[in-house]
């Protein structure tokens, strides 16, 4: 559904993104995880055509970014939400997006059957009829994202949806989020939070100018940190280190009662190392995997 191949953007002499080649499938949410200035913003206002690019390809569908006509069939198909939301704040919540289906064209039908199950859907049919100037920052996002949604787009950009939102009102976004997930419409978001982005993400790219990692938060454990067993014992030995590691385990660290062990294959592995320490007068209390966070992840990708 989304899909780049060496895309870049320069301002004059700075580069915001280099090189850029990944694949959205239809359906999929994708995270883009960086730092401010990682050049999240400028890939989605280029997949939108708001901006230009200065090389590569990118596609939107069946769309190619970068010719006049096709530019604008991908603007009517996408949504996008950018990180200054832009309401007309005397206008009412009903009205905003009353509006917003005009431009897109929607029929007389559409408008009052979409605009009412937005509003209901974020809970805010009751406050239809109120000035969006009157609205929290939290209020006002979700107004913004049914903006988003107004004209029923297949695909989504979310740029920065919960920035500076109150904890009850990103939750509400992100669970939001997951309906829209549930109705397999394909996501790309951008995001700092790292905790946004496993919750919502089948796969997240981590940017920072260039694209340095990408998979599902399962798959960048693995394939960064590899996979550990800790051994909880009630004592440990040199005796019990030199039973694992005559096991033909190499990568082995033992402290605080713990013997950590890198495996290939948990299942395949765990049963060998706790019969080894046993064997070794080892008492064990129990057996757990070692597993990073996203966050371990995220620092040690971008060099924190």
């Amino acid at each position: 559904m989304i899909e780049t191949d060496g895309l870049t953007k320069r301002f004059g002499d700075a580069t915001a993104v280099e090189n850029l080649t990944f694949r959205v499938e239809e359906g999929e949410v994708f995270g883009f995880l960086g730092p401010n200035g990682a050049g999240k913003t400028t890939t989605v206002r280029m997949l939108c055509c708001l901006i230009s690019k200065t090389s590569g390809t990118a596609r939107v569908g069946d769309y190619e970014v970068g010719g006049e006509e096709e530019n604008l069939k991908i603007r009517k198909m996408v949504g996008f939400l950018p990180e200054n939301v832009g309401l007309y704040d005397e206008l009412s919540a009903y009205r905003n997006l009353d509006f917003f289906a005009r431009l897109y064209e929607c029929s007389d039908a559409q408008r009052m059957e979409g605009v009412e199950r937005l509003l209901r859907m974020l809970g805010l049919w009751e406050k239809r009829d109120s000035p969006v100037g009157t609205f929290s920052k939290g209020m006002k996002q979700k107004i913004a994202i049914a903006r988003a949604l107004v004209h029923d787009p297949r695909v989504i950009f979310l740029d920065e949806p919960t920035a500076n939102l109150d904890p009850e009102s990103a939750k509400t976004v992100r669970d939001f989020i997951l309906e829209l997930k549930k109705e397999k419409r394909t996501i790309l978001l951008n995001t700092h939070n790292l905790d946004e982005a496993q919750r919502v993400c089948d796969r997240i790219g981590v940017l920072r100018t260039s694209l340095l990692a990408v998979g599902s938060p399962q798959k960048l454990r693995e394939s960064l940190w590899g996979r550990k067993t800790v051994i909880h014992l009630a004592r440990v030995d040199d005796g019990m280190v030199s039973a694992v590691r005559g096991l033909g385990f190499t990568r082995i660290e033992a402290f605080d009662n713990k013997v950590i062990v890198d495996v290939d294959d948990g299942d395949v592995d765990n049963p060998k190392i706790v019969s080894a320490v046993v064997g070794a007068g080892g008492r064990v209390q129990y057996v757990t995997e070692l597993r990073p966070t996203l966050e371990d992840i995220y620092l040690k990708l971008v060099g924190g």
